[in-house]
């Protein structure tokens, strides 16, 4: 099936459709103990609108997260949770500790782990615990990476440890005092067969200009192009991308 779009004029219109049909989502799932709503997350600055919507809908009681069992897609290798720079410090400040998700539901990659191959084997092992990731949020890197998933990653790939290539490095440097040296040059990432092999439904955030090349490999280009490692959606069967107008290559009307 080809990948849906929903494009908008605005990434404030953008970030609300994604978080109202995550609501939806979740409340027609009635969600229990028993029987969690499973949910995929990204980091990045596409998606805070998105969690700052959630955070909202909690506090207008339309929505609960008590029985929502979350996993991250990746984690810096060498960042304490608490560093600012980690995506476990990222997630707490941006969403999880604004909503009532019990802590033992949230699930994110130890950047810490002494035995990394055994962490993200594990982790793998969790997500298959479930019968299905119900709904996975994802983000879109400017050259079409997908979590920490570079360039030549295989459609096969599972959770594992990443070498960053010098282009995320410098794209990320951003949030290290624009100092490239200062970012980690490994991470754990789930993998292309996670994500796609596991999920019912994904949808990825696109927002800016500086976004519209990945996201036309991604819709546009060759199926499957390991140099484009999004382009790996075509090959699953429930996609949207929500997109602002600068992302998907158009002039807004406004």
């Amino acid at each position: 099936m080809p990948i849906k779009q929903a494009i908008f004029s605005s990434t404030d219109d953008a970030s609300d459709y994604l978080a109202n049909l995550i609501v939806r989502r979740i409340n027609d799932f009635s969600p229990s103990a028993s029987k969690p709503f499973v949910l995929g997350l990204p980091t990045g600055s596409s998606p805070e609108g998105v969690y700052a919507r959630l955070i909202q809908a909690y506090k207008d009681k339309k929505i609960s997260f008590k029985n929502v069992v979350t996993f991250n897609m990746d984690e810096y290798v060498g960042l304490k949770p608490s560093d600012p720079q980690s995506y476990h410090y990222f997630m707490f400040n941006k969403f999880f500790n604004h909503i009532d998700i019990p802590r033992e539901n949230i699930n994110i990659l130890n950047g810490l782990a002494e035995d990394v191959e055994k962490e993200c084997k594990d982790y793998e092992a969790k997500i298959h615990k479930f019968p299905r990731i119900n709904f996975f949020m994802g983000g879109l890197g400017p050259e079409g990476h997908l979590a920490f998933n570079e360039a030549g990653s295989k459609r096969t790939s599972v959770t594992r440890e990443v070498t960053l290539v010098q282009s995320t490095i410098d794209a990320n440097s951003r949030f290290f005092g624009n100092d490239p040296s200062k970012v980690p040059k490994t991470a754990l990432s789930v993998g292309i067969s996670t994500i796609l092999d596991n999920t019912d439904e994904i949808a990825i955030i696109v927002l800016g200009s500086a976004k519209h090349f990945a996201l036309d490999k991604t819709i546009n280009g060759k199926r499957n192009d390991p140099k484009y490692p999004s382009s790996y959606l075509q090959d699953h069967h429930n996609v949207l991308i929500v997109s602002d107008t600068g992302a998907a290559g158009l002039k807004s009307k406004l």
